[in-house]
């Protein structure tokens, strides 16, 4: 919005100063112009006079003043213009610039912060994937809303956004589950058994056992076959998986079944093009992928001597046919653990003539529980480890969703419980939220004492929003659309929630120092107007994001 006007004054500055022989177009595009870190330094800032002063040079600020004296002609745009420190051109907006963004944002509705950005570009955001061994853990609910959120932004921004969930119900791990719910049902019946040694040890698997007596009673003792009790306890888990998905507010457009790789013969097509482009070879009775013929350090074993593959080789498959399904971009999000496995999996896909450079890879670190600093252990009813379910019972969907996106995924994330039951506005979320109630709250009483809060804000004399937190607050609405965009294009929703607390801070403070239904109604209105598209963005930006938009807190 304003900064792009900005930008716009600052081109036709340089290029003047280009027809006129002062300096080269060889400074084109590697200047930019930001907002300050420091207040006082202007509304934007720009490093022009830096940049030419090292390729002509020259000293930056005799470059600088002569931008600033040119910048200052655009005066409907631009107060004034100074030249500080090494040579940074400092640039204060015309008040009225900001004031004018009211009735712009009012207009775009619940469109502000939208753009097509993407241009239609066809992204599949590959996300959660759990096996469905047992619940999700607190690691798979920090990626479900991860991704959760990525597809949202994505979507936001003009992108054709498709969440898939690759389902695992293939390999050694679901045999394991379906021998551990056997010899928990033999037990249940009183007999002997044998329960494998790295079998799922969660009172999950005992209820699923329950269940089958239930519907089978004893016809299953003597069954040696695993199928039964792994697809009555795959069933069980992934209804599970479903219902905590669903209670956070997370859909999927496709599941897709692993075992489909196999029986439409993709991981041989795989293989078999590998080899026939001489990367893959036998040794030691598996199969070997060349990856040292691709740059890395060694190769990697992707069928092992017993028949089984390894991870790698239906990633592999599995990446190629989401090339061959149409996508664009590729983004998979995945726990800190397969960080050894992508640069593997990014080689197969080389090697099959697709470009990595159209996979994005975000891994998330691991979730900590704390209680006012302290590391806790919850009680654990389903599985030996915490599951989703838990959390939200404790803390509710929100706080969940909010926590897990307060950190960047490639940060450790501490989860203080106590943080986030508060009712307090010490709990970011509630505090985000009440800056939205309270917004609503404002409008309600304007309405009870009889002022129209629907009236065009062209009504409003919009030049008595004057106070500097006033201005302030409308320069932090006009940076809304570009921090969408960043947060979308760089896959990191944690940008717009530091955003929304930002915001949230400005506003409680101004709430706090100048009141907005007063004894001036020409005042009143103004503020009023500004109300309106503060509660506007809080809206689409908690919406954006897959947070909860309260009226009432």
């Amino acid at each position: 919005m304003i900064r792009a006007q900005v930008k716009k004054a600052v081109d036709r500055c340089f290029a003047q100063g280009v027809t006129e022989g002062l300096w080269s177009a060889a400074g084109a595009d590697r200047y930019t112009v930001e907002l300050p870190k420091h207040q006082g330094q202007g509304d934007f800032a720009t490093n022009v006079a830096m940049i030419l002063a090292g390729v002509e040079r020259k000293k930056p600020r005799e470059i600088a003043a002569i931008f600033a004296e040119r910048l200052a002609t655009f005066n409907e745009l631009i107060d004034r213009v100074e030249v500080a420190g090494p040579g940074f051109v400092n640039i204060f907006i015309n008040p009225a610039q900001w004031q004018g963004l009211v009735p712009q944002i009012l207009a775009a509705g619940a469109g502000f912060g939208r753009s097509e950005v993407g241009g239609g570009r066809k992204v599949m955001v590959e996300f959660v994937s759990a096996n469905p061994t047992g619940p999700l853990s607190i690691g798979h609910g920090r990626q479900a809303i991860l991704g959760d959120a990525i597809a949202r932004l994505l979507a936001a921004t003009g992108h054709q956004v498709y969440r898939e969930y690759y389902y695992n119900n293939a390999g050694r791990q679901m045999r394991v589950l379906g021998e551990s719910t056997r010899a928990r049902y033999l037990e249940l019946l009183g007999l002997v058994s044998t329960f494998p040694e790295d079998g799922y040890q969660g009172q999950y698997i005992v209820d699923i056992a329950r269940s089958l007596i239930e519907e089978k009673g004893d016809s299953l003792r003597a069954h040696e076959a695993v199928a039964p009790f792994q697809e009555q306890a795959e069933r069980a888990i992934f209804a599970d998986i479903s219902a905590t998905l669903t209670r956070m507010g997370i859909h999927f457009d496709n599941y897709y079944n692993e075992r489909s790789l196999y029986e439409q013969g993709h991981i041989e097509a795989v293989v078999a093009e590998l080899r026939g482009k001489g990367l893959v070879y036998d040794q030691d009775g598996a199969v070997w992928f060349r990856t040292t013929a691709l740059g890395h350090d060694q190769d990697r074993v992707i069928i092992k001597s017993s028949g089984e593959p390894t991870y790698r080789l239906p990633d592999i498959a599995y990446h190629r046919e989401k090339f061959r399904r149409g996508f664009d971009w590729l983004v998979d999000i995945f726990g800190s653990d397969h960080i050894a496995t992508v640069p593997d999996v990014l080689a197969g896909v080389e090697a099959l003539g697709y470009d990595p450079a159209r996979v994005t890879v975000v891994l998330h670190q691991f979730v900590t529980l704390t209680r006012d600093g302290k590391q806790v252990k919850m009680s654990t009813r389903k599985a030996n480890f915490v599951t989703v379910d838990e959390l939200l019972d404790e803390v509710g969907v929100d706080p969940v969703r909010f926590f897990f996106m307060m950190r960047k995924a490639d940060s450790q994330l501490e989860f203080d419980l106590a943080l986030a039951t508060r009712q307090s506005q010490e709990n970011p979320v509630y505090y985000v939220q009440y800056a939205h109630a309270r917004l609503c709250a404002l409008l309600r009483q304007a309405a009870e004492r009889g002022i129209a809060t629907d009236e065009p804000a062209s009504l409003a004399d919009l030049a008595l929003l004057a106070a500097p937190e006033e201005l302030k607050l409308l320069q932090s609405l006009s940076t809304f659309p570009a921090t969408v965009e960043a947060c979308a294009l760089e896959l990191a929703p944690h940008r717009l929630i530091f955003y929304l607390l930002e915001l949230a801070g400005q506003l409680h403070s101004y709430y706090n120092r100048h009141k907005v239904l007063g004894d001036d109604p020409a005042l009143s209105r103004a503020r009023l107007a500004l109300v309106q598209v503060l509660r506007l963005v809080f809206a689409n930006g908690l919406a954006m994001v897959g947070l909860t938009v309260p009226e009432r807190m």
